[in-house]
């Protein structure tokens, strides 16, 4: 249950106070009867109407979008200088408070996930969850057999952290092309792990997240909700 006036903002894209002066003048039904009652509670499945038209859609609790993110981008939900990936996806969600769930650099590009889901946010960043995040990486430098061991073993960084194991494999006839699966987050880890190798990383793509591969359909700061196979896949590294 939910109140009117909240549902119906959610439903229209309306503030709260135009939702109020709306039900107040009569111009809403719930299941066909006016309600002039903000506060009413109603069932958030409720058949709403707003001047006699019916209310397309469901209420969404939350929004779960896959976003391929553009270099140039900041993967926060606000910032005073750049452009964010919350700004990408405002106008068509306006009322929504969406954060990413995850970061990746300003220079990098790929699958981040926004929502409005603090608690699916926080499973999927929590370290002991271990959630699998796959990266097509250009190096200055071609991959080596050292370089692969030392990330299946666990590379220690110049300040002396020890990362978990990760893995480092030729993703092509590239030698500089190479696909890193981690299941760690730390600042900044594939350029840092490289360092410790004396590679630059020259580019960063994330292609997936959780098992859920970024939309090959989508071009740079193009979005699109998840499916629900797709939601079902990450809720199910909890």
């Amino acid at each position: 249950m939910m109140r009117l006036d909240k549902l119906l903002a959610a439903r229209t894209g309306m503030t709260r106070s135009e939702s109020r002066k709306a039900i107040a003048k009569g111009r809403v039904t719930v299941a066909g009867a006016v309600c002039k009652q903000a506060d009413a509670q109603v069932d958030e499945a409720a058949a709403l109407a707003l001047d006699g038209a019916p209310l397309a859609g469901a209420y969404q609790k939350y929004v779960y979008i896959m976003l391929n993110k553009p270099a140039g981008v900041v993967s926060a939900s606000r910032d005073k200088r750049d452009t964010t990936v919350a700004d990408l996806v405002a106008a068509a969600y306006p009322r929504r408070q969406l954060f990413p769930a995850g970061r990746l650099d300003k220079t990098s590009t790929g699958f981040v996930l926004l929502t409005d889901d603090g608690a699916l946010a926080h499973d999927l960043l929590a370290p002991a969850h271990h959630v699998e995040k796959v990266y097509l990486v250009t190096l200055d430098a071609p991959l080596t057999p050292e370089m692969c061991a030392g990330f299946a073993a666990g590379v220690t960084l110049a300040d002396g952290q020890t990362l978990a194991p990760a893995l480092a494999e030729p993703a092509g006839a590239d030698p500089c092309l190479v696909r890193v699966t981690l299941r760690q987050g730390v600042y900044h880890q594939i350029k840092r792990m490289f360092g410790v190798f004396g590679a630059g990383v020259n580019a960063l793509h994330r292609e997936s997240i959780g098992g859920v591969a970024l939309d090959g359909a989508l071009a740079p700061g193009q979005y699109r909700e998840l499916t629900q196979a797709e939601l079902a896949a990450l809720q199910n590294w909890r």
